[in-house]
């Protein structure tokens, strides 16, 4: 079936992008296959995450088929555009519909894109993880790829007024090596795993970030733990949830 819908947004993204002068960089894209079904996990700080982890799988040639919460297939304009590029709708209160459907995307050969936090980290840290992610890339046997985005959270997130015209903005994608978890192996264990790995890719974005806040009233898009007045994260439960 031709792509009629997600190359023009692609490049309508791109253009805003080159507009906003928006300083992003890209790493380790080459963990992401050339071919087969994948699954990229990302942690997730802002709504345009879907956007820039996207871009992480250009040099790959692929199209990422996301994961997102159903009210955005229901809006006028985000509706008809999620649908055209074929992402998954994830009915909380049905979950197994979304979940069977991402599982044909991975054996048709799609990468899906997750957030495994399942909202966004208003701490701007690695929230506790849900499971799906690890249990679809064990049922097809396909790589576990891990991510970290940050800086775009600067642009939209969650309870912060939008400034989606804010320029030279720096936005970093990491990507680290994949994770191959099969139906045999411990998927608590490598679900904290992957926790671990994402967390470790985030970290190093931080610390490599390029920019500071501009004053003591930009210090919001700043875990508490590196200085700033984002909330601090909730204790986190020892127990995965599904």
């Amino acid at each position: 079936m031709p792509e009629l819908v997600y190359p023009p947004v692609i490049a309508a993204m791109r253009a805003a992008f080159r507009v906003l002068d928006l300083q992003i960089t890209l790493s380790g894209t080459q963990h992401v296959p050339e071919r087969g079904g994948a699954v990229l996990a990302s942690n997730h700080v802002s709504y345009l995450d879907f956007v820039f982890c996207g871009l992480a799988a250009r040099a790959s040639k692929r199209l990422v088929r996301f994961m997102a919460k159903e009210e955005i297939f229901a809006h006028r304009v985000g509706g008809p555009l999620m649908r055209g590029m074929r992402h998954i709708p994830v009915d909380r209160s049905a979950g197994m519909a979304s979940y069977k459907a991402a599982l044909e995307a991975l054996k048709r050969g799609e990468v899906v894109g997750v957030f495994p936090e399942a909202t966004i980290s208003t701490s701007f840290t690695v929230k506790e993880f849900k499971t799906g992610s690890v249990r679809m890339a064990a049922a097809c046997g396909v790589p576990l790829v891990p991510m970290a985005v940050w800086g775009s959270q600067r642009l939209w997130t969650k309870d912060r007024k939008r400034s989606l015209g804010k320029r030279h903005v720096p936005v970093t994608i990491l990507v680290g090596e994949p994770l191959h978890p099969t139906r045999r192996d411990d998927h608590t264990q490598i679900l904290a795993e992957l926790q671990a790995r994402i967390t470790a890719l985030l970290n190093k974005a931080q610390r490599d970030y390029p920019d500071e806040p501009s004053g003591p009233d930009d210090r919001w898009w700043l875990p508490a733990h590196l200085g700033g007045t984002a909330p601090e994260p909730p204790e986190v439960a020892t127990t995965p949830q599904p």
